[in-house]
């Protein structure tokens, strides 16, 4: 789609995000279960798969492929045109990746997104990236990454960390995982309006992690 920058920043201010409890590795090294919270509440309709993205012919298509929970409506983002734009690269591209595909929970009754990000062939450090990723955003800290490995097989690090809002004079939690694949580095961001919203919508977002697989 083309980008409305204007109604971006308006969205992009309004969903900061507080997020927490995302599986994958703790800081000493340990391994925890990929999914895990996603498993527990699997039959929970939140987390019900609405069909697979990121392969040709899909709403987005990406470097991977994943499941995007049941009513999450997914739509590529045409970032063409807004590179050179202060305000439409500020908005459409975050340290090395370029927004790629928003998934939009507003179809299943909550405010807020899943985007995709991705960077150029050849950048496969995903420590390296989501690093840029976070800082690339600004007013953030208390940053901890874990690595994680997906149901496929496929390893990444995951980020938890606080952003604070100028706007609304409040520090939040945030989430996000990185991967490497052949096509590119991807990110995927999950954000919402409020805490009580991102806590209904992190099942989508474990979902996500632990169904990713490299397109193809």
């Amino acid at each position: 789609m083309q980008v409305d920058v204007g109604v971006r920043a308006v969205v992009a201010v309004a969903l900061a995000a507080v997020l927490g409890g995302c599986a994958g590795q703790d800081d000493a090294g340990t391994p925890r279960a990929s999914g895990t919270r996603t498993g527990a509440a699997a039959k929970d309709p939140a987390v019900v798969s609405g069909g697979t993205i990121g392969a040709a012919g899909s709403p987005c298509a990406l470097p991977v492929r994943f499941d995007v929970a049941e009513d999450w409506k997914a739509e590529s983002v045409d970032a063409r045109g807004a590179q050179d734009d202060g305000l439409g690269a500020a908005l459409l591209r975050q340290g090395p990746v370029t927004a790629a595909c928003e998934i939009d929970a507003k179809p299943a009754g909550h405010i807020g997104f899943l985007r995709v990000w991705t960077g150029r062939a050849g950048d496969a450090d995903a420590r390296g990236v989501l690093r840029g990723f976070v800082a690339a955003q600004g007013h953030v800290g208390k940053e901890r990454y874990r690595a994680f490995t997906t149901g496929g097989g496929l390893r990444g690090t995951e980020v938890e960390y606080s952003s604070t809002s100028e706007l609304l004079d409040e520090t939040r939690k945030e989430c996000a995982f990185a991967v490497g694949t052949p096509g590119g580095p991807v990110v995927v961001h999950l954000g919402g309006m409020d805490s009580a919203e991102h806590d209904a919508m992190l099942p989508a977002y474990e979902l996500a992690k632990r169904t990713l697989k490299v397109a193809g």
